[in-house]
Formats: C-alpha cells, sequence, structure tokens
C-alpha cells in the first residue's frame, strides 16, 4: 500500500505539473494584459504600464516567468509559498487566503449536506425501488441537476431571500389558513411514502402528520416564532430522546436496551449541559465551542464504553450521536435567542448578494447569524444540484448489491432486514459513492465560479475569473494550485478508503 500510494504522488505531481505549465501558457496568451492601459489617457500612462510591466514581469521571456512562480511554489515546502504579485502589485497568497477561506466555507457545507441527504434519499428509493416515492424523487433529482445555476440562483434570490424578507416585514407574518393546508397536504403525502407500510398505517400518518401541521403552526404564529423564536428545554429534551431512540433503532434495535440506555443518559446530560453552559455561551467565542464540544464527544464516549457492554461499539456511535444533536439543539437555541436582535441591526435578514455584511458589529451569535445568511441561499444551490448524483449512484449501487449472494445468505440466516441494509448492503455499495465524494468536493471548488459571481461572493471562483480577464496569471495559478491540488489529493484519498472498505483491495 505504501508503494501504490508513493506512485501515485510521484504521477500526480507530474500531472500537475503538466497541467500548470500548460494552463500558464493559455493564460498569457489570451490577450493583452496592457490593453486598458494602451488605452487610457492618464498623464501618467507610461508610468502605469511600467509599473505593471514590473509587477508581472512582462519584461522576460515566459519560461522565465514560469519558473519564478513554480520556484515560489516549491518554497511552500519549507513554509514561505510565494505565489507572485497580480498586476496591481498585490500578493497574490494574501488574496488566495481570502479567497480560499470564502470558498471553502460555502463547499464544505453544501457537500456535506448534499452527501448526508443524497446517501439517505438514494437508499430509500432504493428500498422503495418503483414505488410511488421512487419515481418523485427520480423526476425531483433529475430536475435539480439539469437546473442551470445562475437560473435556479435567481429564483432563490427572488422567493427564499425577497419574498421572506418582505413577508418577515410585514405587520403580523404569519401562515394563512390555505397555507396551513397545502404544508400539512404535502408533509403527510411525504411522510406517509417515505414510512410506507399497509393502506391503514398510511392513512394515519397522513392523518397524524396533517393534524400536526394544522396544530404546530398556528401555534407557532401565537408565539410569533418568526421573530422571537424559541426552542426550550422540554423541546431540547424530546428532540435528544428522539435522537437517541432513532440512533438506537437505525445502530441495534431496541431490544438492545443497553445501547438504548447509553443514549438516553447522553440526552439527560444533554439536557444538564444546557443549563450549565447557559451563562458560558451567552457571548463566546470559537475556541470555547470548540473546548466544550470536545467534552461532550469525550464524555459521550465514556458513557458508550462504559455502559455498552458486549455492544460498546454500537452504544459509542449512538452516545456520541446523540451527543452532536443536544449540542446542534443548544447552539441553535442561543441563535434563536439572539434573532431579534439580529433582526434590529440589518433589519431583511437573508441577504442575495455578499458572503458578510460590511463593518458588521455585534455579538458572537449576532455574527454567526449574519454569516449564516449569507450562506444560506449559495449552500442551498450547491447542495441541490450535487443532491442529485449522491442520490441516484447511492439508489444504483444499493440495487446492484442487493442482488449478490451474500445478500441473499445474509436474509436466510434470519437477519433482520435493518442489519442486511446497513452492515451488508451499505458497506459494499460505498466505493462507487465514495469516488464520488471526492471528485465532488474538488469539483465544487472550480466549479462554483457562476455561483459565487451570482450571489457576489470574493471567494476562488472571483478570484479566478479576474485573473482570466485581466489576462494575469498570477492568481489563475493560485486557483489552478488550490484546485488541482485538492482533486490529486482526494482523489488519493478515495484509493485508500477502497482499501479500507473492501479488505480484498489490500492484497
Amino acid at each position: 500500500m505504501l508503494k501504490f500510494i508513493l506512485r501515485r504522488f510521484g504521477s500526480s505531481f507530474l500531472v500537475l505539473l503538466g497541467a500548470s505549465l500548460l494552463l500558464f501558457v493559455l493564460t498569457i496568451n489570451s490577450g493583452d494584459p496592457l490593453k486598458d492601459l494602451r488605452e487610457s489617457n492618464a498623464d501618467n500612462r507610461e508610468y502605469l504600464i511600467e509599473q505593471r510591466i514590473d509587477f508581472m514581469g512582462l519584461d522576460q521571456p515566459w519560461y522565465a516567468r514560469y519558473w519564478d512562480w513554480l520556484t515560489g511554489v516549491g518554497k511552500c515546502v519549507i513554509g514561505q509559498c510565494d505565489l507572485g504579485t497580480n498586476r496591481s502589485g498585490q500578493q497574490v497568497i494574501d488574496l488566495l487566503g481570502l479567497a480560499a477561506a470564502s470558498t471553502l466555507r460555502l463547499v464544505v457545507l453544501a457537500t456535506v449536506i448534499a452527501m448526508v441527504f443524497g446517501v439517505l434519499i438514494g437508499i430509500l428509493t432504493a428500498i422503495r425501488q418503483y414505488s410511488g416515492i421512487d419515481y418523485v424523487v427520480t423526476f425531483l433529482t433529475f430536475m435539480f441537476f439539469s437546473l442551470p445555476v445562475f437560473w435556479a440562483a435567481v429564483l432563490l434570490k427572488e422567493y427564499l431571500a425577497i419574498g421572506f424578507n418582505d413577508w418577515l416585514a410585514s405587520p403580523d407574518p404569519g401562515f394563512s389558513w390555505p397555507t396551513i393546508i397545502v404544508v400539512g397536504l404535502v408533509l403527510g403525502l411525504a411522510l406517509q411514502a417515505i414510512l410506507a407500510g399497509n393502506a391503514r398505517r398510511r392513512l394515519f400518518t397522513f392523518l397524524g402528520a396533517f393534524a400536526f401541521t394544522c396544530v404546530a403552526l398556528p401555534y407557532m404564529d401565537w408565539l410569533n416564532f418568526a421573530r422571537y423564536p424559541q426552542l426550550g428545554p422540554v423541546v431540547i429534551t424530546l428532540v435528544g430522546v428522539a435522537a437517541a431512540v432513532g440512533a438506537t433503532v437505525l445502530g441495534a434495535g431496541l431490544k438492545n436496551r443497553r445501547v438504548l440506555y447509553a443514549g438516553l443518559t447522553t440526552a439527560v446530560l444533554g439536557l444538564v449541559a444546557y443549563y450549565a453552559t447557559y451563562g458560558l455561551l451567552w457571548d463566546p467565542n470559537w475556541l470555547i465551542i470548540l473546548i466544550l464540544a470536545v467534552v461532550a464527544i469525550g464524555v459521550a464516549i465514556a458513557i458508550g464504553r462504559l455502559m455498552g457492554g458486549y455492544s460498546k461499539g454500537a452504544a459509542t456511535l449512538v452516545s456520541v450521536f446523540t451527543a452532536v444533536v443536544m449540542g446542534g439543539l443548544i447552539i441553535v437555541e442561543h441563535l434563536f435567542r439572539s434573532w431579534p436582535s439580529y433582526l434590529e441591526i440589518v433589519g431583511r435578514p437573508i441577504a442575495t448578494i455578499g458572503s458578510e455584511t460590511p463593518n458588521f458589529a455585534g455579538t458572537f451569535w449576532e455574527d454567526f447569524l449574519d454569516k449564516g445568511t449569507q450562506l444560506l441561499l449559495p449552500t442551498i444551490l450547491l447542495a441541490l444540484i450535487s443532491l442529485a448524483s449522491y442520490s441516484r449512484y447511492t439508489r444504483a449501487s444499493m440495487l446492484e448489491v442487493s442482488q449478490q449472494d451474500y445478500i441473499r445468505t445474509a436474509r436466510a440466516k434470519g437477519l433482520n432486514e435493518r442489519q442486511v441494509i446497513l452492515k451488508h448492503a451499505f458497506r459494499n455499495s460505498l466505493i462507487p459513492i465514495t469516488t464520488i465524494m471526492a471528485f465532488d468536493f474538488a469539483g465544487l471548488i472550480g466549479g462554483a465560479v457562476i455561483t459565487e459571481q451570482v450571489f457576489g461572493w470574493k471567494g476562488m471562483g472571483e478570484l479566478f475569473r479576474t485573473g482570466l480577464e485581466q489576462v494575469d496569471p498570477a492568481p489563475v495559478m493560485a486557483f489552478f494550485l488550490v484546485t488541482g491540488t485538492a482533486a490529486v489529493l482526494f482523489n488519493l484519498l478515495a484509493d485508500i478508503l477502497y482499501a479500507v472498505l473492501d479488505p480484498r483491495i489490500r492484497v
């Protein structure tokens, strides 16, 4: 395996070297970097031309310019990266740091959301093959995959930003009864299709979801939830307990009481942590949140190991999952409590352009909300587009694996369907999905150019587009350095994960 990894590193280095040379040559020959200055009527035009020639090294042959860039990249090995300057004299390494931070904040979240929900949807549609929900999900995923990015972005701006902001700014934001009925019908139809069962069970599921909607939405209106949202300890506890029970059902089955008790114990301790950390989280910083997260995960692992008995592994996973859910709910509660003050600062919370409000001054949670609302629309757009790939590949892989002999053998041995799907079929279907995950992350960094331009993000896409328009190779090569290296490394990581998922690949 070590020899394989070293060979891959060597071949990947040669690929990156050749691609960088080709891209550099194409960029510098795509136009005239001095065109705007040649047409200028400024009195200091000649000085500006000489200054740009000096910044971009235009007085050197192309191979000398490329060698200077390659030498600067080589210094990254000793932590002294020198990616040159752009045509204005700014250090590209500084521009790259800001752009990469902005894009990664967007791409990582979108990839994780698409990955989790895409895999879950793929498993569901594979289990419910040729059912109504399979056809509906197939139609929706192909529709999302086919949407032009710029057009979908405009729709999101119109309905999820401008429309929501107008609704929130109205004197009495609330849900009308036609809206409540439509939401109840859609939710009821979706849940009965997902949970399936006989006609009676489907009917009760539909009626329960519809009734819940007709009670919950008016109650939220009565609380003025849109402007003063809150969860409270009761809701946090109920959701935490539901997470523990649900994770136990999927991971070990409700008959395994040790695993269930470990999850429920974690949920109870999460409620204790809600009160214990309330003052600490009033206006924290990222270091405090990181420390509390590490402590929470550590306590959850200890609970799983101590209470799991012979099912320590399953109990630990359930306990950690419950701890993550409870921690997320506590953070959401603090965000909710900061929402009214945030509305007083910005007025219209869902932004349509930019990655953060300029010169924004607020508490930690208000700043969190500001960056989160700016992140909302582009994240939804990128996640919806990637969701189709994950769900279709997962469905196809699950259907292929389910026809194998070892799956029929597992069922013949008497294993329940949960064990057959999650422990046998799902793990063996992950190999093609791993390939998609590796390339999708690297592809989203490079493919977010249009999304960033539509939403006004100053990220990697903006850096690349500006470099091309100005015939400036330094920003373009910086973009290539990040995206090309990410593609190679994630491809290598996918190959290593193959060996982890399938022991046969190791030999």
